[in-house]
């Protein structure tokens, strides 16, 4: 009975939010999150403290007699945990950070990183524009045509569309094509491309019916030719950009399948994944179609994503036959899947710098060599080392970066890493403290130690991770 009372002594001393709110540091937050906000994380702050000291009754005796110095202190605990929630409500927001992983296409991390005519077309088209507007005219136009003009420039294709990704173009071409009947498919491309994306289960939503063909290692033309009939109305072709069956396989090339369904009349649908609108085997990757060289072995219809190889925003780019394209941009769904204004002018600008012939910054990250990092990481820790940084010990090795985003699975990019130790310190402790840097480092770890490696790091952002090491040692 008596630890009742002082359970309930303790927490009559328990600040209310009103309380809080009053204080100096909630009214700073709210001049900069706003009232509403503010008293949103009081509330779980003090209810935060509630149940801490639900748990913890140590402290009754204090409460129990009502010591006007545990209400100040219970107050004060409650304003440290309202600058706590602050700092993880900031957190799980999308803010800038700096990816030293060596990943290019980091998923996490906003997959690929735009050029700056990107950002600038960003910028532009963020208020009033011509998404739909004809200046010459003087009236409506159609959406996102120059994108789309570029897109049958850089493919060979005759028409073309975008989505807003390239699971919503999937879903666009199979309910447009073969609701209400049946989708051939081998069994060895019924992938998962992450985050729960499966392409039966974008198949079931559209309306079609799956019908796998062939084995999970070995497919042949026979197995197609043995699955069409009257309710067959496509054949897919997945590339499995994130894995690779090896040893004993065999798939038909797209242009024996191109010839089978030409023959059937069946339109020919190849979802690309990754994408590719030039061959990356001069970069030393292999097995990623080139879009061009697919409308070119008879696929009607490609699909490819605009954030990953093309490097550019989040997109779902649909390239083929005229015909195909228009009767996709009449489907009702493609007005609930169509993408916005600033998706739209950062690929443009994307675009537009394939047709100059120029590197966006997801092929220069690419291209650069081992011994072109191995410069830039040398140099960066001479830096941090002419800045006292005695306690670190950093040093080049030789690693992989990873072209990432479901791209490429079988092929490394060599690289060198800036190692970091510090004696008395974890690499996963070093590893958060980089992290808390402003803006955040993305760092891994590798045998127990933390590499930074400067192929994803922009030249622009080298002296903050110079600031940052220097830190450590501080």
């Amino acid at each position: 009975m008596a630890r009742s009372k002082d359970r309930n002594s303790i927490l009559r001393a328990l600040p209310s939010v009103d309380a809080l709110l009053k204080t100096d540091t909630a009214r700073g937050l709210a001049n900069e999150l706003g009232p509403t906000r503010v008293t949103s994380l009081a509330r779980l702050a003090t209810e935060d403290l509630r149940q801490r000291l639900l748990l913890n009754s140590s402290q009754g005796s204090a409460g129990a007699n009502g010591d006007d110095a545990f209400r100040s202190e219970l107050l004060k605990q409650a304003e440290q945990r309202l600058v706590e929630l602050h700092r993880i409500d900031e957190a799980s927001g999308v803010h800038r950070v700096i990816n030293a992983t060596g990943v290019v296409l980091h998923t996490n991390l906003g997959r690929a990183p735009l050029s700056d005519a990107a950002r600038r077309a960003i910028d532009q088209a963020s208020g009033y524009c011509t998404l739909e507007y004809d200046t010459a005219a003087g009236s409506r136009g159609p959406r996102a045509a120059r994108a789309e003009n570029l897109l049958l420039e850089l493919t060979g294709a005759q028409g073309a569309l975008i989505v807003n990704n390239c699971a919503a173009a999937a879903l666009l071409v199979l309910n447009t094509f073969a609701r209400d009947g049946e989708a051939v498919i081998s069994r060895g491309e019924l992938v998962e491309i992450g985050g729960d994306f499966r392409v039966p289960d974008i198949m079931a939503q559209s309306g079609a019916h799956m019908i796998e063909v062939g084995t999970t290692n070995r497919t042949r033309v026979s197995d197609y030719r043995g699955a069409i009939n009257e309710r067959s109305r496509l054949v897919m072709r997945v590339h499995t950009s994130n894995y690779r069956i090896v040893g004993f396989t065999k798939v038909p090339s797209l242009a024996e399948l191109a010839t089978l369904t030409r023959g059937a009349g069946l339109p020919l649908y190849e979802d690309a994944g990754s994408g590719a609108l030039i061959d990356f085997n001069n970069y030393g990757i292999a097995g990623e179609p080139v879009i061009r060289e697919s409308i070119e072995a008879g696929a009607d219809v490609v699909s490819f994503s605009g954030d990953k190889l093309v490097g550019g925003p989040q997109a779902g780019l649909l390239v083929g036959r005229a015909e195909l394209i228009e009767r996709m941009r009449s489907n009702p769904l493609y007005r609930a899947l169509r993408a916005d204004k600033l998706r739209l002018a950062a690929l443009e600008a994307t675009l537009s710098a394939y047709s100059r012939k120029e590197k966006v910054p997801t092929l220069e990250m690419i291209a650069m060599t081992a011994g072109q990092i191995e410069k830039r990481a040398k140099k960066l820790i001479r830096k941090v080392y002419r800045n006292r940084a005695d306690t670190l010990t950093l040093e080049p090795i030789k690693s992989e970066s990873a072209v990432g985003g479901g791209s490429a699975p079988i092929s490394s990019l060599p690289t060198v890493a800036i190692s970091i130790a510090q004696e008395g310190v974890t690499a996963k402790k070093i590893a958060e403290l980089l992290r808390r840097w402003n803006p955040p480092i993305i760092a891994r770890i590798v045998n127990d130690r933390v590499l930074i490696d400067l192929r994803t790091v922009a030249l622009t952002d080298e002296s903050e991770v110079e600031r940052a090491l220097t830190s450590l040692a501080s």
